[in-house]
């Protein structure tokens, strides 16, 4: 293994950050910016990137699965880190994660790129079982194929609020007091705090000699099962857990998938990597970087008071946004990696920013263009029950900043003229958000208007459903009017 290296502060690289979409990627491209590299992040569809504040930061278009091209998007490039990973997309996804890793290797090397940064997972190699661990260490060996030096970290479970393995963890726990869960859950796991990982990928970038595969992990080496009930206990939960012989990773998969935002084509992997001890097995990672991990419960407290305060920086919320990969009309009503849906989408004759000004008008003194009077009546309800109701209103009847109240919501984020997301403050079993987005058309734009609900165990599924008869009014009226309004402005302004 690598010898320890002295860290060389050489000055700003430039950096391509492939994955920047991604929940780790998402947190990454920031903590680069900030220590003054010139970073190019690359996504197949840069739209998806619109609404990250990064200044200085270079956004390009490029697919892995188009190598006869994406060489040029590594022109320049000193550092590349490889952060893909497409097990979503179904049981073919080892093949094709093993021939972008090739493509990938392939461009950097023609592209003359100094070293590629990788994060794949932890486990020995020889008792691998599942095809989720064993893909991710064959990327590895793929990336380093071509020549070009390699950093593989391999973590296990990485903890922070948005992470696949931790919210599984996380909504099991919270959803279930009571829960047969499979034998693997006993197996060993060296859990890591998602700033952990972030420091070792960014200290990667000071140790020009550092080259192979670096172990990583927290403090703490627990079962499965273990970190469950200490989940519970940090919560105060009563939870009984009770192991028991699953035949088949598919029915644990489909559970995950039932009670948990995981998706049954993450889940089902995720199981089956269960039956993997994943436990650092050298400390060579200590000795190279100057990195000091948290244990899990630190990791786990930090992940839920981000969650608490509304400041998670990426999470499978941010992946919602549709509007960039179709123009349909078409209305959804269900859910998506566990979050309740309810969404509607318009074409509108009027500009973004005409169809944005009128969105940012919504609450106060002027109400809500459709069922104001339901909305005044949930407040009322709201109030009653102890929370908020609609008494705030809103700072300013026009003008809307991030973290504004606007009656019972927040203004979560704001990207003029783009997004607008207003988290729920009432009291509810769940959590709840109403977004907004909007996009350039033939026409004029487009809009999605979005309801999303994250719920509180049974219930909050009763809530969701109870409710719903209220939405199929409230909804369709509310977006109607949105775009009547702005078609309506656009009319009436000079031309």
């Amino acid at each position: 293994m690598t010898p320890t290296t002295v860290p060389n502060s050489a000055g700003p690289r430039r950096v391509l950050v492939t994955g920047a979409t991604g929940y780790i990627g998402g947190r990454l491209v920031p903590r680069l910016l900030e220590r003054g590299h010139h970073v190019r992040c690359v996504a197949r569809n840069p739209d998806r990137l619109a609404g990250y504040q990064w200044p200085g930061a270079e956004i390009v278009a490029g697919d892995l699965e188009e190598p006869d091209i994406f060489w040029n998007v590594l022109d320049g490039i000193d550092v590349a880190y490889y952060l893909v990973h497409s097990m979503a997309v179904g049981p073919a996804y080892r093949e094709r994660d093993r021939q972008m890793a090739l493509n990938f290797a392939g461009a950097a090397a023609r592209a003359g790129v100094g070293r590629i940064i990788y994060l794949g997972g932890l486990g020995d190699a020889a008792r691998v079982r599942g095809e989720h661990l064993a893909s991710r260490q064959e990327v590895g060996r793929c990336l380093a194929s071509t020549g070009v030096p390699v950093i593989e970290f391999r973590a296990a479970v990485i903890v922070g609020s948005g992470s696949a393995s931790f919210e599984m963890i996380r909504h099991l726990v919270e959803r279930l007091p009571v829960m047969i869960a499979p034998t693997s859950v006993n197996t060993r796991c060296q859990p890591i705090g998602i700033r952990s990982v972030l420091d070792y990928l960014v200290e990667a970038l000071d140790h020009p000699t550092a080259r192979g595969i670096y172990e990583i992990g927290g403090e703490d080496v627990l079962t499965y099962l273990e970190m469950m009930r200490r989940y519970a206990r940090i919560r105060g939960l009563r939870r009984l857990i009770v192991p028991f012989p699953v035949p088949l990773p598919e029915l644990a998969g489909h559970w995950v998938d039932l009670v948990t935002p995981i998706p049954f084509s993450i889940a089902r992997p995720l199981v089956e990597s269960l039956h993997t001890q994943v436990v650092v097995r050298n400390d060579a990672a200590r000795m190279t970087f100057n990195v000091q991990p948290t244990g899990y419960d630190a990791a786990v407290r930090l992940a839920l008071t981000r969650m608490h305060e509304g400041s998670v920086v990426t999470t499978w919320a941010s992946s919602l946004s549709s509007l960039s990969h179709d123009t349909g009309d078409e209305d959804f009503l269900g859910s998506h990696e566990g979050m309740l849906l309810d969404r509607k989408r318009r074409r509108v004759r009027a500009s973004p920013e005409r169809l944005f000004e009128v969105i940012c008008q919504l609450g106060g003194e002027e109400g809500w263009p459709s069922g104001n009077l339901l909305w005044q009546l949930r407040g009322l309800m709201d109030r009653v029950a102890g929370g908020t109701g609609m008494r705030r209103g809103r700072r300013h009847p026009r003008d809307l900043r991030v973290g504004d109240p606007l009656d019972w919501w927040r203004v979560e984020a704001l990207d003029a003229p783009h997004l607008v997301r207003l988290r729920a403050e009432m009291k509810l079993p769940g959590a709840a958000w109403l977004q907004f987005e909007v996009r350039s058309d033939p026409i004029g734009s487009r809009v999605e208007q979005t309801a999303f609900f994250e719920p509180d165990g049974i219930l909050g599924f009763l809530y969701w459903y109870a409710v719903l008869p209220f939405h199929r009014f409230i909804f369709p009226g509310l977006i109607d009017a949105l775009k009547a309004r702005a078609e309506a402005a656009e009319a009436a302004s000079p031309r």
